[in-house]
């Protein structure tokens, strides 16, 4: 006897439906959503359909290489045609999308989608990472152009990737004879201190390093917070 399955997949299990020739549901269940799941499901039941069909969606791809590992004759579909004809039914539930599924297997009114070779999944994520730290590092690097002209420090523009290095070392020349990057953290954080926010003068507590904090411990600063800190803290901001 012909039978026809079908998987409505989502993260945490896969609602599955088997259906005869005829269109009566033989069997229906849940199992894990995993392809070992799916296969073990037919196994303890007894059934091998004679097609088995899911719908496209995040983990379509690795579900239909899992099943066809295990020698499933599983078939991807296309979601937006399959939603069509579901969207017809009259209960929407994941048991009801999976009886739809396998009654669109039986009278074969689906699209198939390809699905590619985990090479070329592979080859595609490599591609895509790449892309992604090429974007990341020019962004960071004009956003640190931008911050410099406020200071009237201008570097030039990078268009080949021989010129990187070129801007590394304005980067690293601009640091050496601005005070931009010398006073940027501790403007106003602790004038007697070159660390910011530390002070070998004060009376406080021992701080990281073993030195000492700022402002001697007080009602107002009882842990000897840095003295900026510590007047922030005071005023309630």
């Amino acid at each position: 006897m012909k039978q026809y399955a079908g998987l409505d997949v989502s993260l945490k299990e896969i609602s599955i439906c088997v259906v005869d020739a005829d269109g009566k549901t033989v069997a229906r269940g849940v199992s894990p959503a995993d392809p070992e799941g799916v296969a073990g499901w037919f196994r303890n039941r007894s059934l091998s359909p004679r097609l088995i069909v899911h719908e496209s969606g995040q983990l379509s791809i690795w579900l239909q290489r899992g099943l066809e590992r295990l020698g499933l004759p599983a078939t991807c579909i296309d979601a937006r045609k399959a939603h069509k004809s579901l969207s017809a039914r009259p209960n929407k539930s994941d048991a009801a999308d999976a009886e739809g599924l396998a009654q669109l297997a039986r009278t074969g009114w689906f699209t198939s989608v390809h699905v590619r070779r985990e090479e070329s999944d592979l080859l595609r994520c490599l591609i895509s990472a790449r892309a992604r730290l090429i974007s990341l590092r020019r962004d960071l690097e004009g956003h640190i152009r931008g911050i410099l002209k406020t200071f009237g420090i201008r570097l030039t523009g990078i268009g080949k990737g021989g010129q990187r290095q070129a801007f590394r070392d304005q980067l690293a020349a601009a640091g050496a004879r601005s005070s931009v990057a010398h006073h940027r953290g501790r403007v106003h954080l602790c004038p007697c201190h070159p660390v910011p926010g530390r002070c070998g003068s004060g009376s406080g507590g021992q701080a990281q390093g073993g030195e000492q904090p700022c402002s001697p411990t007080t009602d107002d600063n009882p842990r000897g917070w840095p003295c900026r800190f510590a007047e922030l803290c005071r005023a309630g901001r």
